[in-house]
């Protein structure tokens, strides 16, 4: 009941028969995948799309596992998220970035994310004669949990190597528009933030203190009902003097053999990391989703 009444407050429930059961009702991949944050969208950025199959009738919701391996680094990304009456999205992450090549080969820094999403206007498949997109406004808080492996150095908090603080909230809007007959998704978001490499060196720096705007791009093809295709750029600020950070960018394939799972590969290019491994960190992204 108390559900109930909290979802009213949004507009997503008018009583607790609305939200008893998941129908899967949605279309298939219109969910999205899992992104390196938590939240639904493609691989690096968020997406207007709620998360999970459950229709305005309903909720949906589902679990992942990405890895993220480069030359000198990796990043596992662990989550759980649920879309609640295709309104809200609530999520949370466990991100774990590693070292493997001297000096910080035995670098390990984690970090927890708080997030919610909530469509404020469109849909993105229904709304076909509408030149209008899905637009749903986003907030990720997080919380860096310091810096293990580099205790001989003395450094042991990412305020150590220059930012200004350990958490930081990232704010987004995103819109979403899917042209079904062209088999086509576009993306864009908009991300206010204070994030070194997504928080995982902190938030703030020595160079910049202050939110900076960030576009976000996403661009995916339907190959056929099962396969999606597509390509993603994500900028970012350079808030630190050690980081000299650049933007991402993937391609990608989504395979989506059901509504309870679906695997992404992608190539991903991510920049220089830090300037004690100065060199464009390339790799390969593997993730898989499973849920309702």
């Amino acid at each position: 009941m108390a559900l109930a009444v909290c979802l009213s407050a949004f507009g997503v429930a008018s009583a607790e028969q609305q939200i008893a059961t998941p129908d899967m009702g949605k279309l298939l991949a219109t969910g999205g995948v899992s992104n390196v944050e938590g939240s639904g969208g493609g691989g690096i950025t968020p997406w207007a799309l709620i998360t999970g199959y459950g229709t305005r009738d309903s909720y949906g919701g589902n679990v992942h596992l990405t890895r993220i391996s480069t030359q000198d680094y990796g990043l596992t990304s662990a989550g759980i998220a649920v879309g609640i009456a295709d309104r809200v999205e609530l999520s949370f992450a466990k991100q774990q970035f590693t070292g493997s090549l001297a000096p910080l080969d035995a670098l390990d820094i984690r970090q927890d994310i708080v997030g919610v999403k909530i469509k404020i206007a469109g849909d993105a498949v229904y709304e076909q004669d509408s030149w209008l997109p899905q637009i749903a406004a986003g907030v990720l808080y997080k919380r860096n949990n310091g810096i293990r492996g580099l205790g001989a150095l003395g450094v042991t908090n990412v305020t150590q190597l220059g930012a200004k603080s350990d958490s930081g909230t990232d704010v987004y809007l995103s819109a979403t528009k899917i042209l079904l007959d062209q088999s086509l998704l576009l993306n864009g978001t908009v991300r206010a933030t204070k994030a070194n490499q997504m928080g995982i060196l902190g938030f703030g720096g020595d160079l910049n203190n202050s939110y900076q705007l960030k576009p976000e791009v996403s661009v995916a093809y339907l190959i056929n009902k099962h396969l999606v295709a597509g390509v993603e750029y994500r900028s970012k600020p350079e808030n630190l003097k050690l980081d000299h950070e650049k933007a991402y960018y993937d391609a990608f394939v989504a395979w989506f053999p059901s509504k309870n799972l679906s695997v992404t590969a992608a190539y991903a290019r991510l920049g220089d990391i830090t300037v004690f491994n100065p060199k464009n960190q390339r790799g390969w992204y593997l993730s898989v989703q499973a849920g309702f």
